[in-house]
């Protein structure tokens, strides 16, 4: 069975993490996120209810549609192996994989503040705070955020489900990421509606957080551990503030602080070292971005290395 061989869920993971490195996102209208997205756009517009138990019957229709779908994609997959060629199958998984990663995109579009002579239009992209009026510092700032944050939802979390659950595990995770993205917000229409995705989302990423945090404490050369996770405890989300903590000490600078939500001021802590500037410049978002090859390099070594251990054990 293709999926379930542990072998060849490494070689899929390797495959998609180079052809994201390559490639990036090479689908658009059909790409599987859009069509995840399109599934909670429907169930809103005919169910929508402002309740949890309608929220719950959301996230029950998406994971049980995604979940169908990628394990009857597991069996064309399995069958295109044993029909036509499993190099061929091997190849078209590590494709379908390398949608569902993002650290090419992420990078790409996080290095585009770099160059943009409005920054505020590049980072509305990638953020969901009020961006009209941030100055170039504040738009440094929540790129930085997003590009530690969003390491993990868009690169180490569907790798670590990839790896565990193989493709069905990879398609579940985004289901979840997905849902989250749409419709776990804390405002009057999603409140109640999204709380469910949104605690699914917290629960799905506490593991993926937290490795990180530690990968870019490693890769940053950085022995603030302790540190980053009693800051990390001070933000609202029980998982993003370890990897933005985590970037602020290999940075060097202050992250975090009051933030305009929806037209509304929110209180947030600060993290990184106490004496650090919270004036972000150009400098912090490149010390950001040049942790991309050493993160991309590792994954790929210690995937690598878990394939070879197998393989010699197999």
């Amino acid at each position: 069975m293709l999926i379930f061989d542990p072998l060849t869920i490494l070689l899929i993971a390797l495959l998609a993490l180079v052809i994201d490195r390559l490639f990036g996102e090479f689908l658009n209208r059909t790409h599987p996120v859009v069509f995840i997205g399109k599934l909670i756009s429907q169930f809103e517009k005919w169910f929508y209810l402002d309740s949890r138990l309608r929220g719950g019957l959301l996230v029950i229709w998406v994971l049980t549609l995604c979940g169908l779908a990628s394990f009857t994609l597991v069996y064309l997959l399995n069958a295109m192996a044993n029909s036509l060629h499993p190099a061929l199958a091997l190849l078209l998984s590590g494709l379908f994989a390398s949608t569902l990663l993002a650290h090419r995109m992420l990078y790409d579009s996080v290095n585009a503040l770099q160059n943009h002579s409005h920054p505020q239009q590049a980072v509305a992209m990638l953020v969901s705070r009020d961006t009209a009026d941030l100055s170039h510092s504040d738009c440094y700032k929540a790129g930085i955020e997003s590009y530690a944050e969003n390491l993990s939802d868009g690169l180490v979390a569907p790798l670590f489900y990839l790896l565990l659950f193989g493709l069905p595990g990879l398609v579940i995770y985004k289901a979840i990421n997905t849902l989250d993205s749409m419709v776990g917000y804390r405002t009057p229409r999603y409140e109640r509606f999204g709380k469910i995705a949104a605690r699914l989302d917290d629960l799905a990423n506490w593991i993926p957080a937290r490795l990180t945090a530690g990968l870019i404490l490693l890769l940053g050369r950085q022995a603030a551990a302790k540190t980053v996770w009693q800051q990390a405890r001070g933000h609202d989300s029980p998982n993003a503030g370890y990897p933005i903590s985590a970037m602020a000490w290999v940075i060097k600078a202050q992250l975090g602080g009051p933030t305009r939500y929806f037209g509304e001021l929110k209180a947030k802590p600060y993290f990184g070292p106490a004496q650090a500037s919270r004036e972000i410049d150009l400098k912090h978002l490149q010390a950001a971005l040049a942790l991309r090859n050493r993160i991309d390099g590792s994954l790929l070594l210690v995937i690598s290395m878990i394939g070879i251990i197998s393989y010699a054990f197999y």
